[in-house]
């Protein structure tokens, strides 16, 4: 039966060309690339009953000689523009496929006593010497869309941002913590502001690597702009004539701008 081949070289992702220009992922019997005899291939959920694999390779397919015949419809593309080019379903699964992958690279050996991990189930491993378990986890992070009145939002640019937009507030969720409290204590630490009235707006896995953002909206309440200069370069109070570049559509910080835009 032909099953999804979700195949990886680092971060770009092998998706197949149809004839229509649109694309998808290589669905058949075998994988499209010739598999070491070392390659792990794992088991990924089905997608409507149609099993899916994944896997690693070395170096990327259209650049290797000997799939030569078979590159005319095969390319790479960076998971995250496989956004744009996959039905979101496909780009899901992909994500998590991504996700799984990583996680086997970092769970080669126990972190307790250090023996050889295999696997137990398709999502666990067990440790050979000490029977220790470990299942893929997540890293949750908060992000949130601070209105101060009807008209304006707060949006800022991060230091890691490789381009000039600009995006909302946001970190990872420490021990101990709410995703209020979280989003309460990132605001503070990167802005100084005090914020109120947070509330849930939507999530999103966020494969790059292993992270889980939550979207909330929240109200201004006091205080003035102190950024956080490790963190962030740049941020203001924006109106809806005076926006700047915003971020790509596949993320949920352009989600929340959008839904703000369009109340």
């Amino acid at each position: 039966m032909p099953k999804y081949y979700f195949v990886f070289c680092k971060d770009e992702l092998l998706l197949q060309r149809q004839d229509d220009g649109s694309y998808t992922i290589p669905l058949q019997e075998e994988p499209p690339t010739p598999v070491k005899p070392w390659t792990t291939i794992l088991n990924v959920t089905p997608i409507d009953g149609i099993e899916v694999k994944t896997y690693s390779v070395d170096s990327p397919v259209c650049a290797s000689q000997e799939h030569k015949e078979t590159n005319e419809t095969l390319e790479m593309c960076p998971l995250r523009q496989s956004y744009y080019k996959l039905p979101y379903p496909l780009y899901l699964k992909a994500g998590k496929c991504a996700e799984l992958l990583y996680w086997d690279r970092n769970t080669k050996f126990c972190g307790v006593c250090g023996g050889m991990m295999h696997f137990h189930t398709d999502i666990s491993k067990r440790c050979e010497m000490c029977g220790k378990e470990v299942w893929p986890q997540l890293a949750p992070a908060v992000i949130v869309l601070i209105h101060r009145g009807p008209d304006e939002v707060l949006l800022a640019r991060g230091r890691s941002f490789k381009s000039d937009f600009y995006g909302l507030i946001a970190g990872f969720v420490e021990t101990g913590e709410t995703l209020e409290q979280a989003v309460e204590r990132e605001v503070m630490e990167e802005t100084g502001l005090r914020i109120k009235n947070i509330r849930y707006f939507d999530s999103q896995p966020w494969p790059y690597p292993s992270g889980l953002m939550v979207g909330f909206n929240a109200d201004y309440e006091s205080g003035e702009l102190h950024l956080q200069r490790e963190e962030l370069c740049k941020a203001g109070w924006f109106g809806r004539d005076n926006l700047p570049q915003l971020p790509e559509k596949l993320s949920i910080a352009r989600k929340l701008i959008d839904a703000w835009l369009e109340y």
